[in-house]
This record gives C-alpha cells, structure tokens and sequence, in this order.
C-alpha cells in the first residue's frame, strides 16, 4: 500500500508494522501461551483515537492550508477533508507521510505528545486506532492498535495489527523507515519488490520500508501480526 490514499482512491489491503519477541521465553509452550494471550482477545475498550483532530489543529497552528498539506504529501485534499472531518481513520502509511511532511514524529498523530521516560501498556488500555474502516466502497481489510504510546524520543512505533481477507485493489506501499513483522496467527503474504513470500505463526521478516512492499492477508481467516516501524525522526 502507498505512503497514502492515491489520488483516485483505490486502496490495498494494508501497511505497516513491527517487533521483536525472540530470546524471552523458556520454551515453546511459554512463548505459545504468551502470543495467544495478546492476540486472542481484543481490549475491552474501543478507544478510537482521532487523527484528524490532531492534524486540524497542528494545521492551524502553522497557518497551513488543506491545499498545503496536500501539496507536501501529494494526497488528495477530499482525503484530507475525511480525515479532519472524522469520516476517515487513515491507515498506517498515510499518517507517516503526514507526519514526514510536517515534520513531526509518527506518533504524535497516534498517543499526541510524548513525554514519558518509559510507558506499560495494559492489554486493556491498548489504544485501536483503526478497525476495518470503509471509505467510498473501498474496504481497508485491517485494525491496528498502539503498543507504546507517549514514550520520549522513540524511535520506534509498535502495532498489534489485524489483517482481514480483503479483495481491494492492491498497490505497494514505500516510505522511509525500516519494519520487522512476527507473525502470530493465520497466514500472511508478503510482496517485497519482486518477491512474493508467505508467512505463517512463527515466521518474521524485517526490511527497509524503502523497498516497494505490500502485507496482507494470505488465507480466508483473519491474520494476527506483532509489527514495529522504525524511523530516524
């Protein structure tokens, strides 16, 4: 999927990711039990956290209009309007790009200003910032929820992403950055330039988002990913 909604609004199933669990387990049951545990039940609340407030704001706080936005990430300004209006929770790629272009951290548009030395995040507090949200008949076949919110001076933003059968236009996505994906559940599929790799429980891949890259999902059931998306800002 591209860094955004394209100009003619077709969509691809998802992108983005990351995280690294290897190494902190005794055996194979524990490191089981413990992925079964944080992708079999979702939070208890459905905190919906709102973009397009953020971006409205930081927005008018520059004197910037949708039409300069638009300008410096290249999407459409009816896609910006859905954003701040609230009709539109953008996916993962579109709020890199948007913060690329205003020069702020990815995860000010996620957790808002980060100012703690460390964070524990509760599975019942994990924020969902997105779940199978549909826009103009395009559905976007995903849900993500925030693993680190309000840490200072990260890095590094990881997801617990949920991956649904989608039969959406496909299209790859490329940003800065680099990603590491640990499946947990169901098949994935992962298009990586000119490769094609499938991913099952237990698998992971890590690669320079730089490189044009699609992840789905590659079965008939929904797919449970631990993903990590790394930036230099």
């Amino acid at each position: 999927m591209r860094n955004g909604e394209p100009q003619d609004g077709k969509h691809d199933a998802y992108q983005d990711f990351l995280t690294d669990i290897s190494g902190q387990f005794g055996g194979r049951d524990e490191e089981k039990d413990f992925l079964h545990g944080i992708s079999s039940e979702s939070p208890q609340e459905d905190i919906r956290v709102n973009v397009g407030e953020r971006l409205k704001a930081v927005r008018k706080d520059r004197n910037l209009s949708l039409t300069d936005v638009a300008q410096r990430t290249d999407l459409a300004v009816s896609l910006l309007e859905d954003i701040e209006s609230g009709e539109l929770t953008p996916p993962l790629g579109t709020v890199i790009k948007l913060a690329k272009a205003l020069d702020l951290k990815m995860g000010y548009f996620i957790s808002g200003e980060d100012n703690l030395p460390h964070t524990i995040v509760r599975k019942h507090d994990r924020k969902v910032i997105s779940r199978y949200d549909s826009h103009k008949g395009k559905h976007y076949g995903y849900g993500y929820e925030s693993l680190a919110p309000q840490k200072k001076d990260r890095h590094m933003e990881p997801f617990l992403v949920t991956l649904a059968p989608s039969e959406t236009e496909e299209e790859r996505s490329t940003h800065d950055g680099q990603e590491f994906i640990f499946v947990l559940e169901g098949r994935m599929e992962v298009r990586l330039g000119a490769e094609i790799h499938i991913l099952e429980p237990g698998d992971s891949i890590y690669y320079d988002s730089t490189v044009p890259h699609l992840v789905k999902c590659g079965g008939e059931t929904e797919t449970s990913i631990l993903a990590v998306l790394y930036s230099e800002r």
